[in-house]
């Protein structure tokens, strides 16, 4: 029978590397422009969906539809 090793503990204060650092000095020549900047419309907002989610719709268009749906479903508030 093969032996099982114990599992590490996990650390639970950050190590002095794990800290972030006062100053970073990034390379802005190897920076390349956002290639999609130019599809987004003015006012748009960008929202990652989790992957199971995003299984469900294949377009911006169906997520668009089911959330307008919600906000009318929703109760409305006196403004």
């Amino acid at each position: 029978m093969k032996r099982m090793s114990a599992s590490k503990p996990r650390r639970t204060k950050p190590r002095a590397e794990d800290e972030l650092r006062p100053e970073y000095q990034f390379d802005y020549h190897k920076a390349k422009p956002n290639r999609f900047a130019g599809q987004l419309k003015e006012g748009s907002m960008v929202v990652v969906l989790d992957p199971e989610i995003a299984a469900y719709f294949k377009t911006p268009e169906a997520v668009n539809t089911v959330l307008k749906a919600l906000v009318k479903a929703l109760p409305q508030t006196g403004a």
